[in-house]
């Protein structure tokens, strides 16, 4: 009996690490190599430290695998993934935070399945769920109605730590923005990705528990927000979009934190540094782009 088409699809996984999270990542690795039917290379990125030694294995008669790669100095998220996918060897490339972990052996199966199916498939964003059982938070369901993360749908962004790409369309495209370091660095991706006709899908049956963590941990979160929306625009819109879109934010920003000058402080020295800093090669994407975006419920000014 031949085999389907799914099956001739080889998965990756792509793990970062900074080594300070052990028994997270030993679960994180094994979610991935304990898959049905999954043969999961799993790629684990030291960025800036060594790899744990971890303990998971591939199921006996499995032909998964685990590869780990340890970068000089931290090189931040885009540029860490990116050197992730470089030593992947698959056509679909998983990318999972080290302290999360996949909620079924189905997982695989699905994603293989969609985009062996689905040409036009570039990236499919997990549905994230609070292992505790939390109500889960509103900006892990990436489009603007997140009421109802139990329901799928095109989007123009995903997530990053939770999300399955197609590594030719990622090639095609440049992978990720590595001078953003993190955040937004998964739009700039998601546009450039719509740009040249591809989908991005929101799959609520693929779903990743990861702890409920808010973003603002990160020491230079509000800065660093700040400025690469200010790169997204400057790289990827038409200017009249850009002005719109930068507005939008600054507005939104003044609203969300009225309540902490610190906080604005820091996001708007970030705004002035993405005004005055290189943004990185300029493609402003075509005016069908734009509408196709509307179409989908996110036009790019919000």
């Amino acid at each position: 009996m031949p085999r389907p088409p799914g099956d001739l699809l080889k998965i990756s996984c792509v793990i970062l690490t900074m080594g300070n999270r052990v028994a997270e990542l030993n679960r994180a690795v094994e979610s991935a190599l304990n898959q049905i039917d999954g043969d999961v290379e799993v790629v684990i990125v030291g960025n800036g430290a060594d790899v744990p030694e971890v303990s998971a294995t591939p199921p006996e008669g499995s032909a998964a695998v685990v590869k780990s790669i340890r970068l000089d100095q931290n090189a931040g998220i885009p540029a860490g993934r990116n050197r992730g996918v470089e030593e992947c060897s698959g056509d679909v490339v998983l990318f999972l935070d080290d302290d999360g972990w996949y909620a079924s052996q189905k997982v695989v199966a699905h994603v293989r399945d969609r985009f062996a199916t689905e040409p036009d498939l570039a990236v499919i964003s997990f549905r994230v769920m609070d292992p505790d059982g939390g109500i889960g938070q509103r900006r892990h369901v990436p489009r603007l109605r997140a009421g109802d993360p139990q329901r799928s749908s095109p989007v123009t962004t995903f997530l990053g730590g939770a999300s399955a790409v197609r590594r030719s369309a990622f090639l095609q495209v440049g992978g990720l923005p590595e001078r953003f370091f993190y955040a937004h660095e998964e739009t700039d991706l998601a546009w450039r990705l719509l740009g040249e006709g591809y989908r991005i899908e929101y799959d609520a049956e693929t779903v990743m528990y990861h702890p409920q963590v808010p973003p603002t941990r990160h020491a230079n979160f509000h800065r660093l927000n700040a400025r690469n929306r200010v790169w997204l625009a400057r790289r990827n819109l038409p200017w009249p979009l850009a002005v719109l879109y930068l507005t939008n934010w600054v507005v939104l920003t003044l609203i969300r934190e009225r309540g902490s000058a610190t906080a604005l402080k820091a996001w708007f020295a970030g705004f002035v540094e993405g005004l005055r800093s290189p943004a990185g090669e300029r493609r402003p994407m075509a005016w069908r782009t734009a509408w196709r975006m509307v179409k989908l419920g996110r036009p790019p000014i919000v």
